[in-house]
């Protein structure tokens, strides 16, 4: 990490000091927001790390789980922590069936005392707050915030399940096998410049609350929704695609949007 006191400030933590994993991975999960801003406007979105210190740390925007868990990383591997990468099929929201891209990625991470963590700060529908024992434990129920999580078995992959409407769903699934930058360089390429990717041709934020609130704008269903969420209900509001700058703004602290004559966001001009 190039800028190590920046990121921690960013975050809200004290620069110079050595935080532990838990207390990094809260602390980004609920200050950098999720969003795919550049991808939606056309732009490659880059892995450099200069490029994701520079757009996340010093510009305070935020990105997709590519960046977000990439920059994680780097900061975990300035504190010593051995960081192995994984890419997971998303399995939320989609038809029985359905066989998604690895277009997701998560962090297995072992700290120095050798315990070993399933750590994810970049997954835009409700990412983990805190990292969790690596593995599967169907028995266990990690309670984060009022959110709940677990992990189980399903042939030769992992699947990251959470609670809704009473009952386990899957959030997303992986095969527990580190991958090397090039396929997590080509995952990022499709999700970010395939016309089928949704994070092309649609629009989502998105910021988790220390308090286990969340709230997401998108577009991904057809008509512009807020999501605004807890633990015990969720409200959704329909809203002209004309909010949209404001709402970014006001609700996910990203500043200077606009709108283009076709309805998509214009990002700044850097």
């Amino acid at each position: 990490m190039l800028d190590f006191d920046a990121y921690l400030e960013r975050l809200g933590l004290w620069p110079g000091e050595r935080p532990t994993l838990q207390e990094v991975h809260r602390a980004h999960a609920t200050s950098i927001p999720f969003e795919n801003l550049d991808s939606h406007c056309g732009r490659t979105v880059s892995l450099e790390q200069a490029d994701l210190e520079r757009k996340l740390v010093h510009e305070r925007r935020g990105g997709y789980c590519f960046e977000h868990d990439l920059l994680f990383a780097a900061a975990l591997a300035h504190l010593g922590m051995r960081v192995e990468p994984m890419l997971a099929r998303v399995r939320a929201g989609a038809p029985p069936g359905t066989v998604r891209a690895r277009g997701h990625l998560l962090l297995r991470v072992t700290g120095a005392d050798g315990r070993v963590w399933h750590a994810d700060v970049g997954f835009g529908r409700g990412t983990l707050l805190d990292p969790i024992p690596f593995g599967p434990d169907p028995s266990a129920c990690h309670q984060q915030s009022g959110w709940s999580f677990r992990v189980v078995e399903d042939r030769d992959e992992l699947v990251l399940q959470t609670i809704t409407d009473s009952a386990w769903s899957d959030v997303y699934g992986f095969v527990p096998q580190p991958v090397p930058p090039v396929d997590i360089e080509t995952s990022n390429w499709w999700t970010c410049t395939s016309p089928q990717s949704p994070f092309v041709f649609g629009l989502i934020a998105a910021v988790n609350h220390p308090d286990g609130s969340r709230e997401l704008i998108s577009d991904w269903s057809g008509p512009v929704e807020l999501i605004v969420q807890s633990p015990e209900r969720t409200l959704v509001s329909q809203l002209p695609r004309e909010a949209i700058p404001q709402l970014l703004a006001d609700r996910f602290e990203l500043p200077g949007f606009a709108l283009g004559a076709d309805g998509r966001v214009l990002t700044p001009s850097r």
